[in-house]
């Protein structure tokens, strides 16, 4: 047994897995070597690992070269302030819930939320009013908010103090989030963006605009996602100049008392490095990732998701899919093959890959991945033999959002109970139902268990579908 099972454990993987299709965006370490500054802070890095002592200023006071850094964090963004986050995206979308709202505010959520958003409801008592995504048939996953039930929702709750968006999803699919700010701001409502996966967006013509510069209130940007950054680092960016007060109050109660110098360094070079080269790497990259993307496709049995593949039109309505964020892939298979199988492949190819569905496999670039591993990747799957991945499909459903009995931060401190999900029909679920894929709340805590939603689950478990919240056929609900 290894006396250092972490440490030589990551080794092994390292080792294992030498191509990086995944998080972080500085792929290897590659991120940092490919400029003189960046291979300085590698080459010192533990010499950053410093407290706050006089003349290198204090993230919560700063007045010297960390308010420096984040006024350059602000103009390259185009925000009203900006600050960098050493607790990651999830302490972002904190910030900004407390920041935003008081206990007992009814807000606007997309359903396809990460947990963060979700247990921030939690703990700021909101009244949440959920927002439905639409399931791809081609896709079997979400791919943006259902404009025609956001408007009715919107319509029906006019006093909703915000509605709070993920943009883009897992997938890097984005909803229009240019109109949803229009019709948001019809209503004085705040908007707040969880745009994690997004940190590069704007930067270039090809990609997606930028959630701040269209005018959100709040926008959270992982740094570490796409960026030369590194794991645990993300961006708060503010529009709204109403609550800077209590955005710099609740950054000191949601971030550490003693935050990493090398990660508030690593975030101040991965601003730099986006703002002298990004719009030429990411040129670069685009035209690379096309490059593969239409050679794979010619690969029978494979297909790179694009936009056209899953437009949604409304005769009365903007495009539901505003857009795609071309720098990842979206490896979707024909019916029959497994996704979860092929990820495996992959991985034994030395290739990591991001994630995988029972359809897709997602693949996150950045600019330092090299020409010579998409060579790679579009052998490994022109060598691969689809005839191995034969697996049992597992269709997603499109359901209403059930009804909410109690509101979730009720729930917790309710009595609870353990009964078979059979039984359950009528009671109201004090965990929250999610299945994987596509990882969409089926049923969130304080929701009733209706007969629709009852019967998916259980086709979701007789499918033997990994479902968040149920154990043994078994569900916890309120006493």
């Amino acid at each position: 047994m290894s006396e250092l099972p972490l440490l030589e454990g990551v080794l092994k993987y390292i080792e294992e897995n030498n191509i990086s299709f995944c998080m972080p965006g500085h792929k290897n370490g590659r991120g940092f070597f490919n400029t003189s500054i960046g291979r300085n802070f590698i080459d010192n890095i533990l010499k950053f690992d410093i407290t706050e002592v006089d003349g290198v200023d204090n993230l919560h006071n700063p007045k010297s070269i960390i308010l420096d850094a984040s006024e350059r964090l602000r103009d390259f963004y185009g925000s009203k302030k900006s600050y960098f986050l050493v607790n990651g995206s999830t302490s972002g979308n904190m910030i900004m819930l407390f920041s935003s709202f008081n206990e007992g505010d009814k807000v606007l959520v997309e359903r396809n939320c990460h947990s963060s958003i979700f247990n921030g409801i939690i703990m700021r008592k909101l009244n949440p009013v959920y927002l439905k995504n639409i399931i791809s048939t081609r896709l079997n996953a979400p791919v943006c908010i259902n404009l025609e039930h956001f408007l009715k929702v919107l319509d029906e709750n006019k006093d909703a103090k915000g509605i709070i968006i993920t943009y883009p999803n897992y997938y890097g699919i984005c909803s229009n989030l240019e109109f949803i700010i229009e019709k948001a701001r019809e209503y004085n409502m705040k908007i707040l963006v969880d745009c994690a996966h997004g940190a590069h967006f704007g930067v270039h013509k090809s990609l997606p605009k930028s959630a701040v510069k269209m005018g959100a209130d709040m926008v959270v940007t992982s740094a570490h996602k796409t960026l030369p950054s590194l794991t645990q680092t993300a961006y708060l960016h503010i529009n709204n100049k109403e609550d800077l007060d209590k955005v710099d109050f609740y950054s000191k109660v949601f971030l550490s008392t003693s935050p990493s110098y090398i990660a508030l360094c690593s975030m101040d070079y991965a601003r730099f490095y986006l703002e002298k080269y990004g719009y030429r790497d990411y040129e670069k990259l685009i035209e690379i990732s096309q490059y593969y993307r239409d050679k794979i496709n010619l690969i029978k049995g494979f297909n790179i998701i694009e936009k056209k593949d899953i437009l949604v039109y409304d005769e009365n309505l903007p495009s539901n899919v505003w857009n795609m964020d071309s720098t990842r892939y979206i490896i979707n298979l024909k019916k029959g093959n497994s996704a979860n199988l092929l990820l495996d492949y992959l991985r034994k190819s030395k290739i990591q890959a991001e994630m995988s569905d029972n359809f897709n496999v997602i693949l996150i670039f950045s600019p330092f991945n090299k020409k010579e591993e998409f060579e790679i990747l579009y052998r490994a799957l022109k060598n691969c033999n689809l005839k191995n991945f034969i697996y049992k499909k597992i269709d997603m459903m499109e359901y209403e959002v059930p009804k909410m009995e109690v509101l979730p931060y009720e729930v917790i401190n309710s009595e609870k109970e353990i009964i078979n999900v059979e039984s359950s029909l009528g009671r109201i679920a004090a965990v929250n139902v999610t299945p994987y894929p596509p990882g969409v709340p089926l049923l969130l805590m304080g929701e009733i268990i209706d007969r629709n939603i009852l019967k998916i689950i259980k086709y979701y478990v007789k499918s033997g579908l990994d479902i968040v919240g149920i154990k043994d056929n078994k569900i916890s609900v309120v006493k």
